[in-house]
């Protein structure tokens, strides 16, 4: 670390003097962040005194899979191999997927996507790599905490180029955490020129160039197919308090009392749909339901009424809230993808309530295709959200080409895209779902 800028350097505490648990460094890319976590592990492994106050015993290193920390952390151009010096170089054992220092100090390797694994063992030092492209976060770092119980005091160093993500959010808040940031261009001298040259030139004060080049956390998605202000200026804001009543999901019988009184600024609606996007499992782990209503307005505009989107569970616990929903709302009828429990769909819901009417739709094009019709309706001001909906807005902004927002299937804005593709696209013969 003799060349490091002082970003790449560990910290020494926090503020008030307490020793930190965890350091996030926030670069862009090329920016030396890869080098600055396989250096702080090289210097926790050999207890090197200026730069670490405890010798690391038990490491994990953890990245999106397996493939990612050995390509990336270990076998890279920046990685834990090129850091060391022959003479201190740990054994690489790619069959237990195990680095062994000659003092003894040993370093496991985890996919977070199977997160799992990180039950049983335990650490004192771990590097996290690349955390905000994790498919499921939460879980991951979770079980990373439960490990990181040996030693005096143990640390973790997360080197990730940033996204707006719920997660990174919430782990920023983290009181015992110190932030870097470290750009792209502090690291100049070990990049192309004209790679530096070109990348200023085209992105240079964009929202993409502040995400991957600065590494600022920036609330949108670079390449995603929603703008936040579309949705903004066709926000319609409750005008009183009287909204429809939660779905009661513990009741053995479907509510039907009276819906609440209509909200005096909410559009008359001709028509209204309660959209599902079931889960594919029925486990903690699962993937959520995604339960959304929306109408058409006697203006024409799509109006987004409500995320009723509930971890799954169980089918007969989704199918209750899906059909509290559709009478809250007095519906007109449900839409489902039947795409991966076909008729067992219908049937679970039919369960609950034998009389309501579901049109069963099955996708037959990826989530981008299917969901580029739907954006084009918010960048023409066809679709109006009435009131706040954070959870579904934020996969909305955070959608992308890859089919994920916040590293996962999302849910909400799924059912979303069934919505109003049923009430809005269908009649125009838009090849984005088939119906059944």
């Amino acid at each position: 670390m003799i060349w490091a800028r002082d970003d790449q350097l560990p910290p020494v505490a926090l503020a008030d003097g307490q020793p930190w648990r965890t350091w996030l460094i926030l670069g862009g890319r090329g920016s030396g962040k890869t080098r600055a976590g396989a250096e702080w592990v090289r210097a926790r492994a050999l207890g090197v005194p200026q730069l670490t106050e405890h010798r690391a015993h038990r490491i994990a290193l953890v990245g999106r899979s397996i493939g990612e920390v050995r390509d990336v952390m270990i076998e890279g151009v920046s990685g834990l191999m090129s850091v060391h010096a022959p003479h201190e170089r740990p054994v690489y054992e790619i069959s237990r997927n195990q680095l062994t220092w000659p003092n003894g100090t040993i370093a496991q390797m985890f996919a977070a996507d199977e997160y799992e694994n990180l039950r049983g063992p335990q650490f004192d030092t771990a590097w996290c790599d690349e955390l905000a492209k994790w498919r499921v976060p939460e879980r991951a770092w979770d079980n990373l905490q439960f490990t990181m119980r040996l030693g005096a005091c143990p640390q973790v160093c997360i080197t990730t180029t940033p996204r707006g993500t719920k997660f990174i959010k919430r782990l920023m808040k983290d009181p015992q955490l110190i932030v870097t940031h470290s750009r792209t261009s502090d690291n100049a001298r070990n990049l192309a020129p004209a790679f530096i040259a070109d990348m200023h030139k085209r992105y240079a004060g964009t929202p993409m160039g502040r995400q991957e080049l600065d590494g600022e956390v920036v609330e949108e998605r670079m390449y995603g197919l929603w703008k936040r202000s579309w949705i903004e200026q066709n926000r319609i804001h409750p005008s009183t308090s009287h909204q429809p009543h939660e779905a009661s999901l513990c009741a053995t019988n479907i509510d039907r009392r009276p819906r609440a009184e209509q909200p005096d600024n909410r559009p008359e609606m001709t028509r209204i749909v309660v959209a599902i996007d079931p889960p594919v499992t029925a486990n903690a782990g699962s993937d959520s339901c995604g339960i959304v209503v929306a109408g058409i307005a006697i203006d024409g505009r799509a109006i987004i009424l409500a995320d009723r989107t509930i971890q799954g569970r169980t089918p007969d616990t989704w199918a209750r809230a899906a059909v509290q929903a559709y009478h809250d709302f007095e519906a007109d009828r449900l839409v489902a993808e039947v795409n991966q429990g076909g008729d067992l769909v219908v049937a679970v819901i039919h369960q609950v309530d034998p009389n309501i009417p579901v049109q069963k739709v099955r996708a037959t094009r990826g989530k981008w295709l299917r969901a580029e019709p739907v954006a084009q309706l918010y960048a023409e001001g066809r679709v109006a959200h009435y009131g706040t909906f954070p959870d579904l807005e934020r996969q909305m902004c955070d959608f992308a080409t890859d089919g994920l927002s916040e590293g996962k299937s999302p849910d909400s804005l799924d059912a979303l895209v069934w919505a109003l593709t049923d009430l809005m696209l269908v009649r125009h013969n838009i090849p984005t779902l088939r119906r059944l």
